[in-house]
């Protein structure tokens, strides 16, 4: 794998006080003429657009002349922020102006964990652009479905009378600072509680020993889209993460197929 060059900035509006805030990004645009169909990363809850998974994909695409747009989330990584203000709304946002201002031509969007919600939220802010998703151990309606109503009365009760908990973190040495803020705007997202009006192709990648999002929950997903162009692959031995060289090349050929399919 090549080295990440260094993150270009976006401008984004102020933020809970701020005086203005950086989106950093990553573009991996073609040195000659390229397919219609551009691509873009959504990463995962406290990841970042230099992580395994996000680095293979550039390489890939860089070799399969291919368009991809990577980039932080607010708070995240390289961009600007401060992660207790966060929230899936401001998030949203970012993969919306992203998309909007840095993504070339039709779009098949990539998420990962957290990137999952926010793939199926840009998907049906931006139907017209969104030509498919491929999803990776996705996490719709997470910060309900797989925080709150699993969290114990203690922790709930630390969340309501302190705003915060910090949360510890198989994939950091410092715990996961998770906000009452976080959870309860988090509900203004919700779609697993209703059919979810998309019609595009999608493809998810789902590993079966994921102690976070467990696959039951890739199949409540399933059960809610529209699309009748729906397909899941089911690894046995898959952990969350989903990024040995087995599961990038799995990856990387579900893209080619269905960039195939949306092309075709």
């Amino acid at each position: 794998m090549t080295d990440s060059p260094s993150p270009r900035k976006l401008a984004r509006p102020a933020y809970e006080g701020s005086s203005g805030e950086e989106l950093a990004y990553l573009v991996e645009a073609p040195e000659t003429p390229s397919h219609g169909t551009g691509l873009t990363w959504l990463g995962g809850f406290k990841s970042e657009m230099t992580g395994t998974k996000a680095t293979a994909l550039a390489d890939w695409a860089r070799a399969a002349n291919r368009h991809l747009l990577r980039f932080d989330y607010y708070a995240h990584g390289a961009s600007s922020g401060d992660f207790r203000k966060a929230t899936i709304g401001r998030w949203l946002d970012d993969a919306l102006a992203a998309i909007d201002q840095l993504a070339q031509g039709p779009q098949v969007l990539i998420g990962s964990s957290m990137g999952g919600w926010m793939a199926l939220l840009a998907a049906l802010a931006r139907p017209e652009r969104v030509k498919g998703l491929v999803l990776i151990a996705p996490a719709p309606d997470f910060t309900q479905e797989l925080m709150w109503k699993t969290f114990s009365d203690e922790v709930r009760e630390t969340l309501t009378r302190e705003g915060v908990y910090r949360e510890p973190s198989d994939y950091d040495d410092e715990p996961y600072e998770i906000t009452m803020k976080l959870i309860e705007e988090g509900r203004n997202h919700l779609i697993l509680d209703k059919p979810i009006p998309l019609t595009c192709p999608v493809r998810i990648l789902q590993g079966m020993k994921d102690p976070d999002v467990p696959w039951q929950h890739a199949m409540r997903l399933v059960d809610a889209l529209d699309s009748t162009d729906v397909t899941i692959n089911l690894s046995k031995s898959g952990d969350h993460r989903l990024s040995t060289p087995q599961d990038i090349a799995r990856l990387t050929q579900t893209l080619d197929t269905l960039l195939e399919e949306v092309e075709g």
